[in-house]
């Protein structure tokens, strides 16, 4: 089992291990050395960006000093999106592409999310190798470190607070960030517009929420470019503000602007704006579900629908599928997780896949989820039709659904947990056809998911109460 990649990279406190500056350094170096083995003696280039967590720059310039101490090169992007780096990744060759973000997490979070130099999220497998390398090195370390204090006299303790940067107030300070090449933000943007060619807002009104995240350095200088009137909402961070009340998080910020600003849509971006949520002329909320919906149906009626398949995920609900069947379009579902739908769709073929929180994979225009270009997408398919968003979805009637989330201490498995078993097939068995349940830890937090839907609201809600609380008395922190 992996023990610090989750389903999006390793992800923590910053400044905490797995984020403190001892073991981002050995990341840095374990990757480099990885990348080293694979390039058969030539050069190991790696492309680097960040959100705008006020941890970046230093968990960057620790990174990068690790990189370098392997023997690497490192170029940085500076803040920029997460699909922007899988792009820069691919296109220019690069060994991997990194981003240090937590996406959706709290600014005093961060991680580090790293992609091949074919732009896409690494296999498992591989992050198994990368741990393997890490571990390796830390060891390593800690046996310099405990032989340095014997030498000094110091204890073992101390060397190690003083190699992971404890008592190092700037965190990093005594490495160097990378030079950040301007030019790769304006590639960026060229690449998003020939990817939609004649995409216009048609005179529309706009509002875009950034999250005050990496689309904030983006988002603007790509709509105004589109012939409407574009309003920018959430895209002044200030290393602290990010996703705090706005972003994807909380859809209903961009959705109640909407209605305000009398506005034709809105489009609301995560931290490092690889999904994206939106909300209709109404101010409804429209979730990553019934963007499928739309970008299906359209592919569909283009002949462009591989083998009318979408690949969805356990969270997606169960009247999306009944609304694909309507359409003659099948419904495969894979487990939570970006990466675990695009390898399905490998698998499988498809054209288009995604998830209910705004992770929609285009595999014909980019190798990652990417929210500016799903918003650029959906914005098309608006063009094309004549339609409003909230027409193209009318007929989507999604079951009640709940999400309830158990922070725990630990994730033990929950099929060994006889009261959480016991409660979960009680649920179970009362919905059976006319409902859903599923539970799953988080790939990126310490929470429990559950997550039930139901023709009937009032079983919903009581199944799921029970069942979280059942998990919390037996995990809960």
């Amino acid at each position: 089992m992996r023990k610090l990649f989750g389903t999006d990279g390793i992800r923590a406190v910053a400044g905490e291990p797995p984020l403190d500056r001892h073991t981002v350094r050995a990341v840095g170096v374990a990757l480099a050395t990885k990348l080293k083995d694979e390039a058969n003696g030539k050069p190991v280039h790696v492309v680097m960006g960040m959100d705008t967590r006020e941890s970046g720059p230093w968990i960057a310039a620790t990174l990068a000093a690790g990189l370098r101490e392997a023997g690497a090169e490192v170029e940085s992007a500076g803040v920029i999106t997460t699909p922007a780096i899988a792009f820069l990744a691919r296109k220019h060759g690069f060994s991997a592409g990194v981003v240090i973000s937590a996406s959706h997490n709290p600014w005093r979070d961060n991680g580090i999310k790293i992609f091949g130099g074919d732009g896409y999220k690494l296999p498992d497998v591989v992050e198994l190798g990368i741990e393997a390398e890490i571990e390796r090195v830390l060891a390593d370390g800690d046996r310099a470190s405990a032989e340095e204090s014997e030498y000094r006299g110091l204890s073992t303790a101390a060397a190690k607070d003083a190699a992971s940067g404890r008592d190092d107030s700037d965190f990093g300070g005594k490495d160097q960030l990378p030079e950040v090449n301007e030019s790769y933000r304006a590639e960026y943007i060229r690449f998003l517009l020939e990817a939609v060619p004649d995409i216009s807002l048609d005179n529309r009104r706009v509002v875009i929420d950034c999250a005050n995240g990496a689309a904030s350095s983006v988002a603007p200088q790509l709509f105004e470019s589109l012939r409407g009137t574009v309003e920018v909402t959430h895209a002044s961070p200030d290393g602290r503000n990010i996703n705090e009340r706005c972003g994807a998080l909380h859809p209903e910020v961009v959705a109640a602007e909407v209605k305000v600003r009398h506005a034709s849509m809105g489009f609301t971006f995560d931290g490092d704006a690889d999904r994206a949520l939106f909300a209709d002329e109404h101010g409804n909320v429209v979730n990553g579900d019934a963007v499928m919906l739309v970008c299906a149906r359209d592919l569909q009626a283009r002949g462009k629908l591989a083998d009318n398949l979408v690949v969805a995920t356990t969270m997606s609900n169960m009247g999306l599928e009944a609304a694909f069947k309507r359409s003659g379009i099948r419904m495969l579902r894979a487990p939570v997780g970006d990466k675990y739908v695009l390898e399905e769709m490998r698998n499988s073929g498809a054209s288009l896949g995604g998830e209910q929180s705004g992770h929609i994979l285009f595999p014909a225009k980019a190798t990652t989820g990417d929210g500016l270009l799903t918003a650029l997408l959906v914005l098309d398919v608006v063009h094309r039709s004549g339609k409003t968003l909230g027409e193209l979805i009318a007929d989507l009637k999604n079951y009640p659904q709940v999400i309830l989330n158990v922070k725990v201490r630990e994730k033990k498995p929950l099929d060994t947990i006889p009261s959480v078993v016991t409660t979960i097939r009680a649920a179970e068995e009362e919905l059976k056809d006319s409902g859903r349940v599923v539970i799953r830890y988080s790939g990126t937090e310490t929470l429990a998911r559950v997550m039930i839907e139901a023709e009937s609201e009032e079983a919903m809600r009581r199944h799921a109460e029970a069942i979280a609380g059942a998990i919390r008395a037996e995990l809960g922190v």
